[in-house]
């Protein structure tokens, strides 16, 4: 009798403690809409008018050199005319190749925009990251989902939705509050 007490002991002493683990962490199942708090998050907003801008200014670039290209192929087709074989040649030809310029240029501009709007989603996407996961620590959560609209939580009760609380809290640790 006496050999089983320790084993017994010992169940009972890892039963009790599981149970007070359990009891002292959430065990809800809880999720963030993702796709709201990159609307809702102060910092989206900064960013996406930073972005528009400088965005702006490129398209800007792009059509003020097609708008000079367009105006050198009018002069060129009324002095078409009068000009002889050789010039039109050449003509033609420096118009093409600035075409072909403007045209690299403003692949270039396309490009450096995706690359940059992806740099601005993923600099976001972290942030919400890191405060989801410290957020989750600080209240006991042991797991948080996102919700994106793409299939991941197809229902969930409302009372799960942790994302306006979350909201709230990485705006204002946003705005150094």
């Amino acid at each position: 009798m006496k050999k089983l007490i320790i084993p017994i002991v010992s169940i009972i002493t890892i039963v009790l403690i599981s149970s007070f683990v359990a009891n002292n962490s959430k065990n809800e199942l809880v999720y963030v809409d993702v796709n709201k708090l990159i609307e809702g998050y102060n910092r989206t907003k900064v960013e996406k008018e930073a972005f528009t801008e400088k965005t702006n200014v490129l398209k800007a670039n792009v059509d003020s050199l097609i708008t000079n290209w367009q105006t050198e192929l009018k002069v060129y087709e009324k002095e078409r005319s009068s000009m002889g074989e050789k010039e039109i040649e050449l003509r033609q030809e420096l118009l093409a190749n600035k075409q072909q310029q403007i045209n690299n240029y403003q692949q270039a501009v396309q490009k450096q925009v995706q690359e940059e709007d992806q740099k601005m989603t993923q600099t976001l996407i972290n942030d919400i990251n890191d405060y989801v996961q410290e957020y989750g620590k600080k209240h006991g959560y042991p797991m948080i989902f996102g919700a994106g609209g793409n299939g991941n939580i197809m229902y969930a009760e409302e009372a799960s939705d942790l994302t306006d609380e979350v909201l709230i809290g990485l705006n204002a640790q946003y705005e150094g509050e």
